[in-house]
């Protein structure tokens, strides 16, 4: 059994909804169930939540998750449209796993499915032996949409209940907030929640297709839209998400985005986190800010992230926060503010980030932007070098790792002084200037990321860096 474009990721299957959207759904949900069942982790019967997003090709894609679920002889239970966290919260407060269906800020050409054991999101080992149990499956297997199953809102309902109960009822009062509403699965949540929480409330951009909003790659027309909706109304922010919640948007009362590594920072200062853990892409002005005890960083993904969590909490951190440079935040732990506590949920979450911005908005009586700026984060950019095979990416990676091998093709104008290599290579200056490549994980691209003093210094930088890439990986 195959599926040309499907495959595991950095969160999650993914692929062309053309080709996910029939048998494959059905059979990568059995081998899910399975691989949970033959662990010792999911009982005959039990219950297997089912969530989707809005893209036209979902509700088709879950009927086939909930009819494989049904078929391996266990219960699904729909529960329809919401954030992937508010269906990892509800089933892991349940004890159960879950599926979401998702193909998150992609296009809706494509989609994806996102499992969840009953403590969180699956890791390596448990992507490969779903690899494993679905490529074993007969030849002659078949699926099927499940009957009409009725949808149930209550995840919905304990999503919003975790957070208005968190905050209280009046934590955002004279907050007035733009939501982008967009085609994402929060937009009525997220509405919904600022509303109790007290903040005034403005809907903008509501879509009735898909809008593929990338949180780590705006388009240029949501940039014009921030800017614009930011000049026509006087907001304290604009928030959104990307199509399955788990990655917020902030812009602040300007309409310039806050970028993604800054808003977990935020977040975490928020909590009062004595650890965070963040893939190497993150800014590294994270060590230098002195807003945390410890600093632990990991490979791309958020796997990577959870399992950085896993390790700072048996190496004694008791408040851990994780985030991605995307911006979604997972908690590792549970954390108390104002007598009430809110629990551990480790997976990606665009709701959490959002309000702990607004509510550092309230509660230090500041503009987001100041807020932002008191964490002195260098200009980032990034870019990437398409068609370029993993083989040439290697070698030129490990021509990085070795230390007279990099000195040949930097200048000497700016020395380099330490290096990482947790996931690709990452170069420091003298300067404090940053360079960073990494082969990506779904495509054959080389990916660049720098880190300057002022935008001009970084547009250069990523210039150069691309070129030396390029020069290094083309054919002779």
């Amino acid at each position: 059994m195959s599926g040309s474009s499907l495959k595991f990721g950095t969160s999650g299957l993914r692929g062309l909804a053309n080709e996910l959207n029939g048998l494959p759904a059905y059979a990568y949900s059995l081998a899910f169930v399975r691989m949970l069942a033959e662990s010792g982790k999911l009982n005959k019967g039990a219950e297997v939540f089912v969530g989707r997003d809005l893209r036209p090709s979902s509700p088709d894609i879950a009927a086939l998750c909930m009819a494989a679920i049904e078929d391996a002889g266990f219960t699904p239970v729909n529960c329809g449209v919401l954030p992937t966290p508010a269906l990892s919260f509800y089933a892991m407060a349940k004890q159960a796993p879950s599926i979401m269906v998702t193909g998150s800020h992609i296009p809706d050409d494509r989609n994806g499915l996102k499992f969840y054991r009953a403590d969180g999101e699956i890791d390596k080992t448990d992507e490969q032996a779903i690899g494993t149990i679905y490529a074993a499956l007969p030849a002659d297997l078949t699926a099927r949409h499940s009957g009409n199953i009725a949808e149930s809102a209550t995840a919905t309902s304990a999503y919003e209940k975790r957070y208005i109960d968190y905050l209280g009822r009046s934590a955002l009062k004279g907050l007035r907030v733009g939501v982008y509403q967009h085609s994402s699965v929060a937009r009525d949540v997220l509405t919904d929640i600022l509303t109790e929480l007290g903040a005034e409330t403005l809907a903008l951009g509501r879509s009735d297709i898909f809008v593929p909003v990338d949180t780590e790659a705006l388009r240029p027309e949501d940039i014009r839209l921030l800017d614009q909706w930011a000049g026509e109304n006087r907001l304290d922010a604009i928030v959104s998400t990307d199509g399955d919640a788990d990655r917020p948007l902030i812009a602040d009362a300007g309409g310039q985005f806050v970028r993604g590594d800054l808003v977990g920072a935020i977040t975490a200062s928020w909590i009062g986190a004595d650890t965070i853990v963040t893939p190497v892409t993150s800014n590294a002005a994270l060590e230098e800010c002195g807003r945390f005890d410890r600093v632990v960083r990991t490979r791309v993904g958020s796997p990577y992230v959870i399992e950085g969590m896993e390790r700072a909490k048996a190496e004694g951190s008791t408040t851990i926060v994780g985030f991605e440079a995307n911006g979604g935040v997972l908690l590792g732990s549970d954390s108390t503010r104002n007598g009430h506590t809110l629990s551990a949920l480790p997976t990606r979450d665009a709701l959490l980030p959002i309000l702990a911005c607004l509510s550092a908005i309230q509660e230090q009586g500041k503009p987001l932007a100041e807020i932002g700026a008191a964490f002195n984060f260098r200009i980032a950019l990034s870019d990437r070098l398409q068609n370029v095979p993993q083989e040439k990416s290697g070698a030129f990676l490990a021509i990085l790792k070795d230390e007279a091998g990099r000195k040949t093709l930097f200048p000497a104008t700016d020395a380099i002084i330490r290096s990482e290599a947790i996931d690709g290579v990452k170069l420091f200056f003298h300067s404090g200037n940053a360079v960073h490549y990494r082969a990506s994980g779904n495509a054959p691209e080389l990916r660049c990321y720098v880190e300057a003093a002022n935008e001009n210094q970084a547009i250069e930088l990523l210039a150069m860096g691309l070129d030396i890439a390029r020069n290094a990986t083309k054919d002779a």
